[in-house]
C-alpha cells in the first residue's frame, strides 16, 4: 500500500496503534475479573430487584457486575485478600459499618449476607465468613476477607493466600473431622506439655500435643480438641480468642 504523503503514513499509523490499544483494553476488561458475570440478563427478564440493591448491577473502572439472585451452589478457587484499618468504620455496599473484627467478607457477585465457607489451601485452616460488601476488584482475587477472617485464615502476614470458597445452603457444608483449635506453639516441649495439662484441667480433656516442623525448626502446637463438627470448634475458638488472639480451627 503506497502513501500520498508523510503526514497521511503518520495519520495511519496513529489509526493503527488506536486500535490496537482499543482491542487490547477490551481483552483486559474481558478477563479483569475471571468468573465474574459480566453479561446482562437474558432479553425480557429483569434482574432480581434485592432489598438495598442487594441484585442491581453495578460498574466498577469500567466493569459492570451483574451479583447473581441465589448463591445456591457457588464455589469458586482464586486468591483471597483481606482490608482493615483503613476501612473499619466506613459503611460497606449493603450499609452496614464496616467492622473489621467482625467474621465478614467482601465479594463482585453473591447475594449480600451469604455465608461462604473459605478454605486457606495453603495452610488448610477453613473459616465461615458472611458477604457484606462488594470486590474486590484487583487482578485475579477472589474474595476480601476482613481482619478478623483473615487472621483466622492466616492471611494477615502474607497478605493474599490461595483459596476454595463455597458457599452455604440451608444445610451447612460438611467437612471431614475431627476439628481441632490451634492454641500455640513452642520450641520447648515441656511448656507445649504444661499448657496442655492445664487445658484439660479446664475442660479440654482431648487437647494434643502434636509435632511439626517449620524451616528447619521443630515446633510443639498445642492444639484444644476434639471437636466433632466445624461448629462446635469455631465456638471454642471464639471463646479461646480471647486468650490467644491468634488460635485457629484446622481439620485433622
Amino acid at each position: 500500500m503506497a502513501f500520498g504523503s508523510g503526514r497521511g503514513f503518520r495519520a495511519c499509523v496513529l489509526v493503527v496503534f488506536l486500535c490496537m490499544v482499543v482491542m487490547s483494553l477490551a481483552g483486559c476488561g474481558s478477563k479483569y475479573v475471571p468468573g465474574a458475570s459480566s453479561a446482562p440478563p437474558p432479553p425480557g427478564q429483569k434482574a432480581p430487584a434485592g432489598k438495598g440493591g442487594t441484585y442491581k448491577p453495578y460498574t466498577v473502572m469500567g466493569q459492570t457486575y451483574y451479583p447473581l439472585g441465589s448463591a445456591e451452589g457457588y464455589a469458586e478457587t482464586g486468591v483471597a485478600s483481606w482490608y482493615g484499618p483503613d476501612f473499619h468504620g466506613k459503611k460497606t455496599a449493603n450499609g452496614e459499618w464496616y467492622d473489621m473484627y467482625q467474621m465478614t467478607a467482601a465479594h463482585r457477585i453473591l447475594p449480600m449476607h451469604t455465608k461462604v465457607m473459605v478454605r486457606n489451601l495453603d495452610n488448610g485452616r477453613v473459616a465461615e465468613v458472611r458477604i457484606n460488601d462488594r470486590g474486590p476488584f484487583v487482578n485475579n482475587r477472589v474474595i476480601d476477607l476482613s481482619y478478623a477472617a483473615a487472621s483466622a485464615l492466616g492471611v494477615v502476614g502474607p497478605g493474599t493466600a490461595r483459596v476454595r470458597l463455597e458457599t452455604i445452603p440451608g444445610e451447612r457444608i460438611q467437612y471431614v473431622g475431627p476439628f481441632f483449635v490451634q492454641y500455640g506453639a513452642f520450641v520447648v516441649e515441656a511448656n507445649a506439655r504444661n499448657l496442655r495439662n492445664k487445658l484439660a484441667a479446664r475442660g479440654f480433656p482431648g487437647t494434643r500435643v502434636a509435632r511439626g516442623e517449620l524451616n528447619g525448626t521443630t515446633y510443639w502446637r498445642v492444639q484444644v480438641g476434639a471437636f466433632p463438627s466445624l461448629t462446635d470448634a469455631e465456638s471454642a475458638r471464639q471463646r479461646l480468642v480471647r486468650e490467644s488472639p491468634d488460635c485457629f480451627v484446622i481439620a485433622d
